[in-house]
């Protein structure tokens, strides 16, 4: 007790520490997150604002070169007119397809650019060492059929800077069609925005930087870094994980607030990250952990040695208490281990006392009197259980001895085979088959299917079973049997069980066989060489219901090598774990896929496939299956 209510205690201090600091962090990280936010989102805008005069320009420049007429010259003039009344673009540029401009030109390109005095200076890129159709700012925008910002580059045969291309695509109808006419593009100077992301200050140590869209460090503190590494290049040299992970939200175009270390000072960093929309580049805004949270760590040290203090001066109070309540509880523990061994006659101690000592020790003695009583009852519901089990079994073999199981059954007969199986759903069922010679040259086969399973169906079954031994009689008409069967059963039937019945009667010197039908599934019939199909049986209604009820016999001939294939509906009804039957088509095709086995293969292989097909699930109604093949 002194244990638990010093660990409780603690576990207690430890939750209400643990939320104060947790909260506290929260309301800092929350307010850290907040700044982040703001500075960086202040810089984002800053920069898209540039950005988006920037792209208006070449935007109109464009919209102007598809609708007006122009010359040389005034093409000229209003390219210097665009570099020289906008300040923030560097540089303008209208990159012409070849022949484009005029048949007799292949490449044509004037370019207007700044030089660090601001005179405005003029370069045709269509000379042949420039070769601008194969520059990123050309061929993507092409591609694209958009405007397009690209990567940071150096241009090294144009402006000679640092830069960033907006590029713009114009067309021209020409016969009819809309073709490609050229490339607009504005250029801007990377030096300002390196300017306007080096001057974001976060304490002592933090700051930003700028990545484009491909992961390429636009700006940074470490100058060595700009231009010349990828944000993934430096997080596989370092093998850090989460810079890589960064990396690859901010390309993607997402914002966020996370935990990762510096780059430059190697510290743990809250890090805020926001896309610039018009080009896809993402800036970062980095706080140093340590200094945000020096404050909270001392407080929470402080906390911690008067919540130790707390805990001793309550570990001793609990001690007193403790040794005044566990005295009579020992006594108690010590008799409960007596009756944990088996002993149920052991005295309780005696507690005059209505407290929890006195309802517990009362509270035992009746537990002990309801385990006597339960283990009594147990013992006799086990031998009961296992005397209904023993007599099922019993009854499971006396069930399966009724019906013909040694197989071939009459091995001095060559003239047919005969097979069959039978498997109760529980450990006794209502189907059955039998079979048996009448005189020479005749063989009666039945298969049916008692309602219901359990010992009713299987006491149903047998009772079927032996009035058909009893009233078959060589020469005797099938429907005649099913008569005399069908009131047999009708008297005395309070239950009113009935059971489906399907029998034949093979003369198996001629192949003529007479059958009739008791409302069972019509059997398969597989003539040799050829795909099986369903004989057509005449009406009868189920036997063991309506005392006067008729039956009618067909005949049909069979020939050496045909096959008859009979079976319960256990068989076609059989469910799998979707609830879908097997079905007619199944078995169909399997009998269809065994045509030339032996009747005992073919019989196997069916059973084999219903069983396949439930995968493992329990039978829904008993199956039995027989088949026979006239051999002549």
């Amino acid at each position: 007790m002194i244990l638990l209510c010093t660990v409780s205690s603690a576990f207690i201090f430890l939750i209400v520490f643990s939320y104060d600091y947790f909260v506290s962090r929260r309301i800092i990280e929350s307010d850290i997150e907040n700044q982040a936010r703001t500075l960086a989102l202040a810089t984002v805008n800053r920069i898209e604002t540039i950005l988006l005069s920037v792209e208006k320009v070449p935007e109109n420049l464009s919209s102007f070169l598809e609708k007006g007429s122009y010359d040389e010259r005034e093409l000229l003039e209003l390219l210097r007119t665009v570099v020289e009344r906008n300040p923030e673009i560097y540089g303008a540029a209208v990159a012409f397809e070849p022949h484009r401009f005029a048949k007799e030109i292949p490449y044509f390109a004037p370019y207007f650019y700044k030089e660090k005095n601001g005179n405005v200076q003029f370069l045709d890129l269509g000379n042949k060492s420039y070769k601008y159709i194969y520059w990123d700012w050309y061929q993507i925008p092409k591609e694209l059929n958009r405007p397009q910002w690209t990567e940071p580059y150096f241009d090294e045969g144009g402006g000679n800077i640092v830069m960033a291309t907006y590029s713009v695509p114009f067309y021209k109808k020409v016969g009819g069609k809309r073709e490609l006419m050229g490339i607009v593009t504005a250029d801007i100077s990377l030096t300002w925005l390196q300017e306007a992301v080096s001057s974001i200050k976060v304490l002592e140590t933090g700051y930003g930087f700028l990545i484009s869209r491909n992961g390429t460090l636009v700006t940074h503190p470490l100058k060595n870094l700009i231009m010349n590494e990828t944000i993934f290049g430096i997080a596989e040299a370092r093998e850090d994980k989460d810079l890589r992970e960064i990396g690859r939200k901010m390309i993607s175009g997402g914002s966020g607030f996370i935990l990762f270390r510096s780059i430059v000072s190697g510290k743990n960093c809250w890090t805020y990250y926001s896309p610039i929309p018009s080009n896809g580049w993402s800036l970062a805004v980095l706080f140093p952990q340590d200094e945000l949270t020096a404050n909270i760590y001392r407080l929470s040290q402080i906390v911690i040695i008067l919540g130790v203090i707390g805990l001793l001066m309550l570990a001793l109070a609990v001690t007193l208490i403790a040794r005044s309540i566990t005295r009579p509880l020992k006594a108690m523990a010590r008799a409960t281990e007596e009756i944990a061994t088996g002993n149920l006659d052991i005295e309780l101690p005696v507690h005059r006392t209505k407290d929890e000592v006195g309802r517990l020790a009362d509270s035992f003695s009746h537990m002990k009197t309801s385990l006597k009583q339960y283990i009594k009852e147990l013992t006799e519901t086990t031998a009961a259980k296992e005397r209904i089990v023993s007599e099922l079994k019993v009854a499971h073999d006396i069930q399966m001895s009724l019906l013909p199981k040694h197989f071939p059954p009459f091995p001095e007969r060559k003239e047919f085979d005969i097979f069959a199986i039978l498997e109760p759903a529980r450990e006794v069922g209502g189907d059955l088959y039998d079979f048996f010679l009448v005189g020479d040259d005749h063989l009666f086969f039945v298969v049916g299917d008692v309602s219901g399973k359990g010992v009713p169906a299987a006491i149903f079954m047998a009772v079927g079973k032996t009035l058909l031994n009893r009233l078959v009689e060589k020469g005797t008409d099938p429907s005649h049997v099913l008569a005399k069967v069908n009131k047999e059963l009708c008297r005395g039937n309070e239950s009113a069980m009935f059971v489906t019945l399907f029998c034949g009667m093979l003369n198996f010197k001629t192949g003529n066989l007479l059958f009739s039908n008791a409302g069972h599934n019509p059997p398969l019939l597989v003539r040799s060489g050829q795909k099986p199909e369903w004989i057509k049986v005449p009406e009868g209604f189920i036997l063991g219901c309506i005392e006067d009820a008729t039956y009618k016999t067909e005949m049909i001939v069979l020939n050496p090598g045909d096959r008859i294939f009979l079976y319960t509906d256990g068989v076609t009804e059989a469910m799998n774990r979707e609830k879908a039957f097997y079905s007619k088509e199944r078995l169909t095709s399997a009998v269809e896929k065994e045509k030339n086995a032996s009747v005992e293969a073919l019989t196997h292989e069916v059973f084999r496939s219903v069983k396949v097909f439930t995968d493992g699930e329990p039978l829904s109604d008993d199956i039995t299956l027989l088949a026979i093949q006239f051999n002549g």
